[in-house]
């Protein structure tokens, strides 16, 4: 081999493309078909610009319409510059194995910061750097190993939706050739004797072969692929066991009519792809028709305040309204450390926005008015005002949501319950039919191969990964009815194994709507009554919220500083006159009160002035919540305020409930860490503000909402404010949803022995296993939609 030969396919190579592991290959594909299945380190790197050569002039000049600007902006969904995100529809996705490539890119091509497969919609959402590698080369990089992605401009503006029917036709061909090859082999069935017929016989069978080649070599296509790519990512998937009896099927029928043995079992081999193909099928159209998508409109209870155009100046409304009634030229105020929602333009204020949420880099960026922001934004310096460019766009949220950069922690050190139960299936599957194939080759040779396909088909583990994710899809569905919005399936199963559960006080056990506040001390001026309605404009922590919305109307004022101080207060300036509102210590008062109520102390210019004092209005139903979940769960509050609550706590909450108060974000983090380390399953259910560390931390972490906009990656749940009291039945559905899984598992594994039993014993057809492993997934599906509906019932 010379020094310019291709490792991989031979070929000479003209320029080196890839040189990796001292060794060098003359394309893209060569060194991804060689290395990508096998490895899970893939430090090759290559970049398409310094290697023109790599890739062929006709791929090439098929994206050239990319290097368009005008093109490229309807394309590209984020640009802040630097960095851009798309979502491309990759049609080619198709296994598990697909997805270990796609959300990989970064190894391939260090430009690529992250990217994110969906699944049921085929589409990849990638976050690349756009000085290093432009959307074209993106494109091809992806077209080079094999992922060629569909770009239709009329169908991302329209929205239209790309529609794969392979499956369908799939399954005609192999539905035709089951219903020819069946009426082919009729005459061998009912041993007809008729002159003709046996003179035609050898015609018939290579017909039957005829019939059988499409199905195996095109219907069948994508077990084989999913199974070679699991091997080679040394993964024992489940079609490994489907891929290697159709294979042991058509050789052995093919040898069968080569040397006249026999008929062989073309119609059992081609029903066999039929049924399972229809199985498949049957499965897409469940889980289309169950719905279990998140919908924005349902998933996010955020809300966010609009600024009404009045005509009056100065006399603006300000109103919240559901993230979903934004319509294109509304003007809304953003608040510090609030989302925005939409795609908006800059119109007054200080912007500092972090873009964390939707690129993972946590460097902020600054903004002048009328620059764009885009959705997903965090406002980091006071508050803003924005003109909307366009409504807000549900899977846009639904993505930041589900970003990996904040839940990489929790999902690496969960394991699902279908992992635990399947996770040697296949080799047990594996060594029955390799046994029971050895016993019969010297009981009955001629039984061998058909107890050996029998035996992989009806113990087909399709059933048991149906099982959960039809199950706990279904009360997803169920909790986001009752406005109960979960991230995903992992955190039901959670929630249900949880021991612990830890509350949040202000805003999460107490409401901020009703509450009683009276003010203590020196009279405001105008002028500092102005200064301090502005400065609570800007913040959204509950107490802040509250004593706003009591507060007499003030001209609204763009500060020239602001600073929130988690856990502390926060502080204002307008010209020469500053305030701090917040905890005594931060607004600098030293004297003790006698009573120790929830209060927010006030100072301007460094002199203290007076405090508001909030008596709490607990939530409906507290004291009865607290006595259902202490029969199972051990349980604290956790609050950042004094223990002018204590007393009165004490009452109504169940005896062995821990109080403890004056508890700094940092503080409720670590009382979490050290229950997790003695084994705790913790539940954190707070306001989503100065909870966020707490609620990453904990193993479920539930955020209120009440009428602001609370949403936050940290959370793993969000609850409307107002089924505050139906927790303990979410929690009793969550556990039903689990013992329902369970007791499937017990029906497949019943199911699988009964049907193995008749398959080693030589009772059982191939063509017969092919149609109990479908009707075995449909029971199964069926099974736990049913049931979950009727344990949802509770709920809704």
């Amino acid at each position: 081999m010379s020094e310019s030969t291709c490792y991989h396919c031979g070929n000479d190579c003209n320029k080196t493309v890839i040189q990796f592991d001292q060794k060098i290959f003359c394309c893209n594909g060569c060194k991804t078909v060689y290395d990508i299945f096998s490895s899970n380190d893939l430090s090759c790197y290559y970049d398409l610009q310094s290697s023109p050569g790599a890739i062929p002039e006709e791929i090439k000049g098929k994206y050239e319409y990319l290097d368009t600007p005008d093109i490229t902006k309807k394309l590209i969904e984020f640009d802040d510059g630097n960095t851009q995100i798309i979502t491309l529809y990759i049609p080619h996705i198709h296994c598990s194995s697909c997805i270990w490539i796609l959300e990989n890119l970064h190894k391939l091509q260090p430009a690529i910061t992250a990217s994110q497969v969906n699944f049921p919609k085929k589409n990849i959402r990638i976050t690349f750097n756009s000085n290093r590698i432009s959307l074209k080369e993106l494109v091809i990089l992806l077209n080079s190993i094999g992922y060629e992605p569909y770009i239709s401009l009329d169908d991302y503006t329209a929205g239209k939706k790309q529609i794969n029917r392979s499956l369908i036709y799939k399954l005609g061909i192999s539905g035709f050739a089951f219903g020819n090859v069946m009426f082919l082999s009729f005459p061998e069935y009912f041993e007809v004797s008729e002159y003709w017929l046996e003179q035609y016989k050898p015609l018939f069978r290579w017909l039957m072969f005829a019939f059988s080649l499409p199905v195996v070599f095109y219907a069948s296509l994508d077990y084989f692929i999913s199974a070679f790519k699991g091997l080679r990512s040394k993964i024992l998937n489940i079609d490994v066991p489907i891929a290697l009896g159709i294979l042991v099927l058509f050789v052995r029928s093919t040898a069968e009519i080569i040397f006249d043995w026999g008929t062989g079992f073309f119609d059992s081999l081609t029903g066999l792809v039929f049924f399972l193909l229809l199985g498949k099928f049957f499965q897409q159209k469940t889980y289309s028709f169950l719905s279990f998508e998140r919908d924005y409109k349902s998933y996010f209870p955020i809300a966010v305040t609009r600024i009404s155009t009045a005509k009056q100046k100065n006399k603006r409304k300000e109103e919240n309204i559901q993230v979903y009634d934004i319509k294109k030229g509304d003007r809304l105020l953003i608040r510090n450390n609030e989302l925005i929602p939409v795609d908006a333009i800059l119109i007054d204020g200080n912007a500092q926005i972090d873009y964390s949420f939707v690129t993972g880099e946590s460097e902020s960026v600054t903004k002048q008015s009328g620059d764009t922001l885009f959705a997903g934004g965090k406002q980091l310096y006071g508050a803003i005002e924005i003109e909307v460019l366009k409504s807000v766009e549900q899977s846009y949220l639904t993505q930041l949501w589900s970003n990996d950069v904040f839940n990489q922690d929790k999902s690496a050190s969960f394991t699902n319950l279908t992992d635990n139960v399947s996770k040697y299936f296949t080799i047990t599957i594996l060594c029955i039919a390799i046994l029971a194939t050895t016993f019969w080759l010297f009981t009955d040779s001629s039984k061998a191969a058909q107890v050996f396909t029998a035996v992989l088909i009806i113990a087909c583990p399709c059933a048991l990964a149906l099982a959960r994710p039809f199950a706990l899809g279904n009360i997803l569905r169920i909790f986001g009815k009752t406005k109960f919005y979960l991230k995903n399936a992992d955190v039901i199963e959670q929630f249900a194994m949880a021991d612990t559960m830890i509350f949040d006080k202000t805003g999460t056990i107490t409401t901020t709507i009703t509450n009683d506040v009276s003010y203590e001390g020196m009279k405001l001026t105008p002028e500092e009554e102005s200064l301090l309605k502005n400065t609570l404009r800007a913040s959204n922590h509950p107490l802040s919220r509250t004593l706003y919305n009591i507060l007499d109307e003030h001209d609204i004022l763009t500060l020239d500083e602001y600073q929130e101080y988690v856990g502390k207060g926060i502080e204002g300036k307008l010209q020469e006159t500053s305030i701090k509102i917040g905890s005594a210590s931060f607004a600098g008062n030293d004297k003790d009160y006698e009573t120790i109520d929830t209060s927010v102390y006030i100072s301007t210019n460094q002199e203290y002035k007076g405090r508001y004092v909030f008596h709490n209005q607990y939530r409906k139903g507290v004291q009865k919540i607290f006595k259902q979940l202490s029969k199972d769960h051990k349980l604290a509050i956790l609050s950042g305020d004094n223990e002018g609550e204590k007393k009165h706590l004490k009452q109504i909450l169940p005896q062995n409930t821990s109080l403890l108060f004056n508890q700094k974000p940092d503080d409720k983090l670590n009382y979490i860490s050290s229950l997790q380390k003695n084994n705790q399953k913790v539940v954190m259910i707070g306001d989503g503000l100065n909870d966020a560390g707490a609620l990453a931390q904990s193993n479920v972490g539930i955020a209120i909402s009440e009428n602001v906009n609370v949403f936050s990656p940290a959370c793993d749940a969000i609850l409307d404010a107002t089924k505050f009291n139906m927790i303990p039945k979410y929690l009793q559905v969550s556990k039903q949803a689990i013992a329902i899984i369970k007791s499937s598992f017990v029906v497949s594994f019943l199911y699988n022995c009964i049907g193995l039993y008749f398959a080693v014993t030589g009772q059982l057809s191939p063509v017969i296993a092919a149609i109990l492993m479908p009707l075995s997934s449909i029971t199964i599906a069926a099974y736990v939609t049913i049931l979950t509906n009727w344990a949802g019932k509770k709920i809704t």
